[in-house]
């Protein structure tokens, strides 16, 4: 039974993939969502071949309070859709950095955390006749700190991306 599915899966895939767009070899642009309170991110694509293409992101907020950074960094699949609609998946993950000061909230002390995180993506994309690409995505994550904001969970991040392809 599972050698069926593995054909089966692996001839879907291949079926798909026979259909994919060319996707353009860089795009630069925002992505705009939670990111686990790190907000927007600047999005650099890169196609790594006619189906795939690397994508790292970088978020990162400064205020009173709160400074930090996370860097990420996702392998992803692209299958076409229709003329333009593509959708996509992809693996990755990622490292960041805060620091938290709590002087004015819940119990006075500072939080300081470097964590890694692995993440997936579940998106789907229009490719504009001028180099704009609109896409829609899903990301959970997956953190690993020692402090309590990582709280060492799941992250379900959404986000809106804008991206300027040359």
């Amino acid at each position: 039974m599972k050698i069926y599915l593995i054909t089966g899966i692996l001839a879907l895939i291949t079926s798909v993939s026979m259909n994919a767009q060319e996707i353009s070899k860089n795009a630069l642009g925002l992505r705009l969502g939670d990111s686990n309170g790190f907000g927007s991110e600047i999005s650099y694509q890169a196609r790594l071949g006619n189906d795939h293409r690397l994508e790292l992101d970088l978020g990162w907020r400064d205020g009173k309070n709160y400074d930090g950074f996370k860097l990420a960094a996702l392998h992803q699949w692209v299958w076409n859709i229709d003329g333009g609609f593509n959708w996509y998946a992809g693996l990755g993950g990622g490292v960041g950095s805060y620091s938290f000061n709590d002087d004015n909230f819940n119990d006075g002390n500072d939080y300081n955390d470097t964590f890694i995180f692995g993440a997936g993506d579940i998106g789907i994309e229009y490719n504009f006749d001028i180099p704009l690409l609109l896409s829609l995505d899903f990301r959970p994550e997956l953190a690993f700190g020692d402090e309590r904001y990582n709280n060492n969970d799941l992250d379900l991040d959404i986000a809106l991306g804008l991206r300027y392809q040359f």
